[in-house]
């Protein structure tokens, strides 16, 4: 850990990075935001009453076709060695989009699609920067990354919340749908943090990971700031 720590990331360099991809999101001249394929919403604005197997389907496909939602997943999991401590995370996390998921629906508690998105963005830049030390070394404090993830665990709920209304589910067997497609967010999520960790125990084994752990989380960051970049062009093109 010595020699990953011995790196630093100053805010100088981090505004440069992050202006240098705001021009160039810039350029962008249409955006989409929280996308659902034509066939799948088709699927459920012609379809009412009780979906069980669909709902699961769709959550599943959601979560494990979710970039940023798992771009978020490995940033929390990075240095995480022990299964319960993952266990913690991610059922901290599960319970954050599970209360905002159920209740922006049965709510009907609309969100602007950019916006939320972009707030994802940011999840991913954050916790890239908490693996990198850098408020220990801006701030002088360590951020509490349980209460951390807890809350862009909220966020990310109200990001599913927002593509569900997007379907325009009928009244008819919501709650039992709602709970369905929960639950195969949930199956996808496990089904990616499988992959995720079977593939960063590998790494961990060889000599390669404190050498780019640091390397990594700056990508990490940077795909944050694109994304975060993209939906606020979005927002601001389809205002």
């Amino acid at each position: 850990m010595i020699d990953y720590f011995k790196q630093t990331l100053s805010l100088k360099n981090l505004l440069l990075v992050f202006g240098a991809l705001a021009v160039g999101l810039a350029l962008i001249t249409e955006v989409g935001a929280h996308g659902v394929t034509d066939g799948d919403k088709g699927y459920i604005q012609e379809s009412s009453g009780r979906m069980i197997i669909p709902f699961i389907y769709l959550g599943a496909k959601h979560m494990v076709t979710g970039y940023d939602h798992l771009l978020f997943l490995l940033g929390v999991i990075f240095f995480l060695y022990r299964l319960k401590d993952v266990g913690i995370y991610v059922t901290l996390f599960a319970v954050g989009h599970s209360v905002t998921l159920l209740s922006g629906v049965i709510f009907d508690i609309g969100v602007n699609a950019y916006i939320i998105d972009a707030i994802i963005g940011f999840s991913i830049v954050y916790k890239a920067l908490d693996n990198m030390q850098a408020f220990q070394r801006w701030f002088g404090f360590q951020p509490s990354t349980k209460i951390a993830t807890l809350v862009f665990g909220l966020f990310h709920g109200l990001g599913l919340a927002t593509k569900i209304l997007d379907y325009n589910i009928s009244p008819d067997g919501l709650i039992p749908n709602l709970l369905a497609f929960n639950v195969g967010v949930e199956l996808g999520q496990i089904m990616g943090l499988s992959i995720i960790l079977i593939l960063i125990g590998y790494w961990r084994r060889t000599g390669g990971f404190i050498r780019h752990a640091y390397t990594t989380n700056v990508a990490l960051m940077v795909g944050g700031f694109i994304f975060v970049g993209y939906q606020m062009t979005g927002y601001f093109i389809n205002k």
